[in-house]
């Protein structure tokens, strides 16, 4: 039987069908796994180049900089630039010739949508847009199939392509080369992730690529505002985007609830992730996912980033478990990043339920609150003392007043990690901290944030708050001069037994049960968010679903969190779906 969550479709462009992958020609699709699959339209690169050359433009005239290194003496006028940049690079394992699979490098992708290793690529500040592919030798093709042309090419990315062996020749690049001396500037971006703290410029040279540029090499500028005019831009997302990212999102939910279904005691941690890389490929063609998957059980949600190499997503479920899913699909380089909690037996215990409504409260918290104008940061604290709340009302293991906890970084004892972060061509976005901006907080919890700016319409982010036992922080708290008065201890032998008699903290029942996260990605709106997730949240969805029951729902029981209920139909519109809002006391009410 068919159901909504598994229809697949494109966008509107006008793709052959029958071209295999990224290879597709004959369209004006730059790229598409298939018939049933989404495809992305040309014009999305080109509307992205567009951005990037008005940010920098306006960059370069309001900068005293960029004034005098930019602006023609004679007339005024601010002197042409090429912008250059380099696309990723095909790597091979250490010392090996085994290949890795390649990425394209996330800042050439949004400006070209280029699939295949080696490429440049130039931008002026006209608009024109050249790439430039290696020139391989004959015998590729017998490795690789027969090579495209640079007309072929051409059509297939919406951009004159010639070789990389004449970039130096170009008239784009070649400071008074045979297009004549016109006071041309030839700029390569430089700038610092603030989540990686690498620099582009040091990740991918440009300025000492003599073979590629020759001596035009010599005359480029290393320049901070053409990274920050990049990083800008991807910050909001355009319409074409939007819908990539709506996509894969839609291919990240539907995977996750077809393992919350699959789940059963006895299964390994690495099963749960073997069925949501074959869901979403072959039923999205999600070749990549976004990050190494995160499925984390019992103790385990307590190690925030669990599945690396030395935790691999191996230990056996139990009944009594947790489970911690966090896995995301990657579709044209677009990812998407979901978070799902949920108990292993379908079927919450009573200590289970707490936490995890303390997280959901959470998140309706910063669904109500979040709007442009919002700072980030006031969005964290609100999520901290939602939880903070339940832990005092409902679990009982902490004590006092709510912003006096706050104010003292109890909040990170239970949730360390940030609220969210940016969404888009790299999983932890870019432009979180960029000139102009909040500078990164100080406080515990805070200066794990990965921005801390205000919101904008078209931003897209994750809304994903935790709360976590982790004796790491909660050790270190519980001898805290600040913190260890919030603590509720107990002496009772029949819940604590402790023949010494020594007062044991109530959140000693909570250690070893791991944690709760539960992560939706969003998009900003003039009055509000809109959430691109469409998986189970409240308990009774997470039961039943785990049951068996329909998804999507009949009914939407938490409308606030502003899920967009809808499918991708066969022809690659998303489509909404009608699901009436159930009011409590059973009352059934239809948006309009």
């Amino acid at each position: 039987q068919k159901t909504a969550m598994a229809r697949i479709a494109r966008i509107d462009c006008d793709t052959d069908p029958s071209a295999p992958g990224a290879f597709a020609t004959r369209s004006a699709c730059v790229f598409t796994r298939g018939a049933r699959t989404l495809r992305v339209p040309l014009d999305l690169h080109a509307t992205n180049r567009a951005a990037v050359v008005a940010k920098l433009r306006t960059l370069l005239e309001t900068s005293d900089n960029g004034a005098s290194s930019h602006q023609n003496g004679h007339n005024g006028t601010h002197r042409p630039w090429t912008l250059v940049l380099r696309g990723g690079v095909a790597r091979e394992r250490d010392d090996s010739d085994r290949e890795e699979l390649f990425r394209q490098e996330s800042y050439f992708q949004y400006l070209f949508g280029v699939k295949e290793p080696g490429w440049w690529g130039a931008l002026s500040s006209t608009g024109e847009a050249r790439l430039f592919a290696p020139r391989l030798g004959a015998e590729y093709a017998i490795w690789m199939g027969r090579l495209a042309t640079p007309a072929e090419w051409a059509e297939k990315y919406g951009v004159p392509v010639s070789y990389v062996d004449e970039l130096k020749t170009s008239d784009l690049v070649a400071v008074g080369g045979e297009g004549g001396d016109d006071g041309r500037v030839v700029l390569a971006p430089a700038g610092v992730n603030s989540d990686s703290g690498t620099d582009i410029a040091d990740a991918l040279p440009i300025v000492d690529q003599a073979a590629v540029l020759g001596e035009c090499g010599k005359g480029v500028e290393l320049s901070a505002l053409a990274f920050e005019a990049l990083a800008e831009c991807r910050v909001r997302k355009s319409a074409a985007e939007l819908e990539v990212l709506r996509y894969a999102s839609y291919a990240t939910s539907a995977a996750h609830v077809a393992v919350m279904r699959s789940v059963t005691p006895g299964d390994y941690e690495y099963q749960l992730e073997a069925r949501f890389l074959y869901h979403i490929y072959e039923h999205f063609g999600c070749r990549h996912c976004a990050y190494t998957s995160i499925c984390a059980c019992g103790p385990n949600p307590a190690v925030l980033h669990y599945g690396h190499a030395g935790a691999p997503n191996d230990r056996v479920l139990a009944a009594t478990d947790t489970a911690l899913l966090d896995m995301g699909a990657e579709y044209h380089c677009y990812c998407s990043d979901v978070t799902c909690s949920f108990p292993v037996s379908g079927h919450f215990t009573a200590d289970q339920r707490v936490v995890y409504e303390a997280v959901l409260s959470a998140q309706r918290a910063v669904f109500a609150a979040a709007k442009p104008g919002v700072s980030w940061t006031r969005l964290h604290e609100l999520a901290e003392l939602a939880i903070l709340g339940a832990l005092r009302d409902r679990a009982g293991i902490i004590t006092g007043d709510l912003e006096a906890m706050l104010a003292a970084g109890l909040g990170a004892v239970f949730m360390p990690h940030g609220l969210g972060h940016f969404v888009g061509l790299d999983t932890h976005d870019v432009g979180g901290y960029l000139r102009g901006h909040p500078a990164r907080p100080s406080r515990p919890g805070l200066r794990k944030l990965r921005t801390a700016r205000v919101l904008d319409v078209d931003m897209v982010l994750t809304v994903e708050p935790g709360c976590y036992f982790i004796d790491a922080l909660l050790d270190p708290a519980l001898e805290d001069a600040a913190l260890k008065d919030f603590f509720v201890f107990t002496a009772e032998p029949e819940q604590h037994p402790n023949p010494g008699g020594a007062r044991v903290p109530r959140v000693a029942r909570f250690r070893g049960t791991g944690g709760v996260r539960l992560e939706d990605v969003v998009v900003v709106a003039e009055d509000g968010l809109r959430n691109l997730t469409l998986c189970p949240r409240t308990v009774d969805e997470v039961e039943s679903v785990m049951a068996g029951g329909a998804w999507p729902p009949e009914h939407d029981v938490a409308p606030e969190l502003a899920r967009q209920w809808g499918e991708f139909d066969d022809g690659g519109v998303f489509r909404r779906l009608d699901v009436p809002v159930r009011a409590r006391g059973g009352q059934e009410l239809r948006l309009g």
